[in-house]
């Protein structure tokens, strides 16, 4: 494979706007390139958490994959008219986040963002991709979008809530419960 970027700076978009993967371009502020800049935003944060967790830890497969998942979904997302996520992708995500809730206790409470480093590094990650999510909505107020990539990004804060969960408790930690006003004593 040749070098993918030879000139990291080419000055095109010193206009406010940027190319997109079919030649076209946009504005930066478009709701297409916020949805692309987010969900890059959503990777950093798994890459970060990834970089908190030892090789040892079952997570670090799924997330991988989720990593790699995130940037086809942000391709899909430069290249309109492209589809790279598909229902079986969802499907994925789906049973990754059945699986991981069975191993843990059914909540009776909120929880509050943390626990753990690697919890609190998952939970920024479940933020960004629910505001991935309102923005990828809002782009397909303009323009169709694939409605397995919106499917997918659903689902994946939910994983990530699970995770964080899981991650909370392990090695004899705990989540943190928000107390209600009406609970507090």
């Amino acid at each position: 494979m040749g070098n993918r970027l030879t000139k990291l700076y080419t000055k095109t978009g010193d206009d406010g706007t940027t190319g997109l993967g079919d030649g076209s371009r946009t504005r930066k502020d478009s709701h297409r390139i916020e949805a692309v800049g987010t969900v890059d935003e959503l990777n950093s944060w798994i890459g970060l958490l990834l970089a908190e967790l030892p090789e040892n830890e079952p997570l670090v497969v799924p997330l991988t994959e989720i990593q790699h998942r995130l940037f086809d979904l942000g391709g899909e997302l430069a290249v309109p008219g492209f589809q790279l996520i598909q229902d079986a992708m969802v499907n994925e995500l789906e049973t990754l986040c059945d699986d991981l809730n069975a191993e843990v206790p059914p909540l009776k409470e909120f929880i509050l963002p943390g626990g753990s480093t690697a919890a609190g590094y998952c939970h920024m990650a479940r933020a960004v991709a629910r505001r991935a999510e309102r923005i990828i909505v809002s782009l397909a107020d303009e323009e169709a979008v694939n409605n397995p990539l919106r499917q997918y990004i659903n689902r994946l804060s939910d994983v990530l809530f699970v995770m964080a969960r899981t991650l909370a408790r392990r090695n004899g930690g705990e989540e943190i419960y928000w107390r209600s006003p009406r609970t507090a004593n």
